[in-house]
């Protein structure tokens, strides 16, 4: 029984390139994060960035704050597979450098980049090279950060590129502020139609940051406005990536890994739960499926059976053991220790005939 995907509707937008990747037009919500290491050590930069290929990041942003790290570029983007975008603040001088480089992408900082002949030049080498530029305002660099006044200036820069003939240009809105960012994106939604690159600033640790990020990225999704997206967390990148993936999932937007629905356990259960449901998500952790499956992993008799019908596969337990169910049929009884085991290679099997 498998789920049936969201169809929401979204903002129209044109579409711009980075790299190969495609944003707004239509294109599906891509997922990015930001390299946290020194550019400047060009081996763990590239090795952070691998691992985050292997997780299934689609772009990858770098901090560029002087010129050795600039001169850095190519190197990177010669040793990676995913876009590569150069973060530039202050310094319009590091981002003809970066463009240069031979980057996908160029993000500057209207907040602190106040030179316009700078950005000018910017805009010019950015239109030749084909590449985007992101207007990425935050509150933390836009003096007095009202609501009002980052989406001015994010209209006062759009049309300073657009003065200058450049129009492949993505904005981003960021308040640490969960309400104040999803504010800014519908008003200046309703201005333009440049894609938008979504997320919340300075959102904290994990937890706190994922709790912020998945309420502001999922209401913005919610009303069609999103188009690429970062969940920026103070805590190792990859976590970035599969805090996204899981808030794209789990709108019916994308579709990475078998979904796990469990109950929360109460008096009532008679099985280890909670590290069955541990073993499950780990042993799924490289299981990617191009085919949605639901599974379920039930504590007791009150809900367990019916969730367990509804879902692709699922496991409705009694007392140390349970029943499993495929495609709403019941097929067999299943001991506690060989729940995780069983559902593995249930979704893997299932996986294999598609």
């Amino acid at each position: 029984m498998v789920a049936a995907k969201v169809d929401l509707k979204r903002r129209k937008t044109c579409k711009v390139y980075i790299g190969k990747v495609a944003v707004g037009g239509g294109a599906a919500v891509s997922i990015q994060s930001m390299a946290k290491t020194d550019t400047g050590n060009l081996q763990a930069t590239i090795k952070q960035i691998k691992k985050l290929e292997d997780v299934g990041c689609e772009l990858v942003r770098v901090a560029v704050k002087n010129k050795k790290q600039a001169l850095n570029l190519k190197h990177i983007k010669s040793k990676i597979k995913i876009p590569l975008i150069a973060d530039i603040h202050f310094d319009y001088l590091l981002a003809l450098e970066a463009i240069g480089g031979g980057v996908d992408k160029i993000r500057i900082n209207p907040g602190n980049m106040k030179d316009l002949g700078g950005i000018k030049q910017v805009a010019k080498e950015a239109r030749l090279a084909k590449i985007p530029i992101r207007l990425g305002l935050n509150s933390g660099s836009v003096k007095n950060a009202s609501v009002r006044n980052i989406v001015e200036e994010a209209i006062k820069y759009m049309r300073i590129l657009e003065k200058n003939s450049f129009y492949d240009i993505i904005i981003s809105l960021k308040f640490s502020n969960v309400l104040k960012t999803v504010q800014a994106y519908r008003k200046l939604a309703r201005a333009c139609e440049y894609p938008f690159h979504l997320g919340i600033t300075a959102s904290g640790p994990y937890h706190t940051g994922v709790v912020k990020s998945s309420i502001a990225i999922g209401s913005l999704l919610l009303d069609g406005i999103g188009d690429t997206i970062r969940v920026s967390l103070t805590a190792d990148p990859i976590e970035e990536v599969i805090a996204a993936k899981r808030i794209l999932q789990s709108l019916g937007l994308r579709e990475f890994y078998p979904e796990v629905i469990s109950c929360p356990t109460c008096g009532r259960c008679q099985v280890d739960l909670f590290k069955i449901v541990k073993e499950v998500e780990e042993g799924l952790n490289t299981v990617h499926c191009k085919h949605y499956q639901k599974l379920a992993i039930m504590g007791c008799e009150v809900n367990g059976p019916g969730e367990a019908k509804e879902a692709d596969i699922g496991i409705a337990a009694g007392k140390k053991s349970g029943m499993l169910f495929k495609k709403g049929r019941l097929i067999k009884k299943v001991q506690e220790k060989d729940f995780a085991k069983t559902l593995i290679k249930e979704v893997k099997n299932s996986r294999t005939k598609k």
